[in-house]
């Protein structure tokens, strides 16, 4: 297997195990990006990618660098035009899953892309909503991939990006949004979960070699923990092996040199 796996790796291989073969996912660039194609090369050969850029059915290669890659378009089943991915696909209800990250989170799920700071005079300005208010409103679930600290785990948002649960019970309901939500939350050290009747996230795995004592440290709220908290399985050699081959291609190295 080589070296021990890191604790994004960890991350990555845990939130590629959440989507099952055959669903629609449409994905954000970065982390989500990672643990979506390793799914798809490890156990998931019918996931079907969706980008914001409108390509559908995307089996790249390498991963993307942005979502106006070439390697999408190239290897998609179809492309169609952003508002045709927004109005047909997104809006209607037609995809099973969406795939985010974000600056912050607090304890609803809401997220938070746009700035660090005051909005009109912000310490940081991030790249901003993209598509993912839309994925967080339409999608049938989200999944959340993150790493956790202080800085991104906050007890309040500086701008409320994208929709999780907002204050409670209810209110994506009263908001008129169709999705279902932030089903899980997948970090550096654990996995977390709406509880069913507050809806605040609930960590019910932690990663191997990972104290509770660092997720709560890691947290800048409360921490709800599950009365059956559990381990993560470890990393199996096949995906550390197909994640690194990944990670190397985009990087440049052996493996990724001269592919397309």
């Amino acid at each position: 297997m080589g070296a021990e796996p890191t604790s994004d790796e960890m991350m990555t291989v845990a939130a590629s195990r959440a989507l099952p073969n055959g669903v629609v996912c449409f994905v954000g660039i970065g982390l989500p990006s990672t643990a979506a194609n390793l799914a798809r090369a490890a156990h998931a050969p019918d996931l079907v990618l969706i980008y914001e850029s409108g390509t559908i059915g995307a089996k790249p290669t390498r991963l993307p660098l942005s979502i106006g890659d070439a390697e999408l378009a190239e290897t998609a089943l179809t492309v169609v035009s952003v508002p045709e991915i927004f109005n047909y696909w997104l809006q209607a209800g037609r995809i099973d899953v969406g795939f985010l990250s974000a600056a912050q989170l607090d304890r609803y799920g809401n997220l938070n892309s746009t700035v660090i700071g005051p909005y009109d005079r912000p310490k940081v300005r991030l790249p901003g909503a993209g598509g993912a208010p839309e994925i967080a409103a339409s999608c049938r679930e989200v999944i959340i991939v993150i790493r956790q600290s202080p800085r991104t785990f906050v007890d309040k948002l500086d701008f409320i990006t994208s929709v999780g649960y907002l204050g409670g019970p209810g209110d994506r309901e009263r908001c008129g949004l169709t999705g279902a939500g932030p089903s899980l939350v997948v970090t550096d050290l654990g996995l977390l979960r709406p509880q069913p009747e507050t809806l605040v996230l609930e960590l019910t795995h932690l990663h191997p070699g990972v104290s509770l004592e660092q997720a709560r440290a890691a947290t800048g709220w409360d921490l709800a923990v599950s009365a059956d908290l559990a381990t993560t399985g470890p990393p199996t050699n096949e995906e550390l092996e197909i994640l690194r081959r990944l990670n190397a291609k985009q990087a440049g190295g052996p493996e990724g040199r001269g592919s397309s």
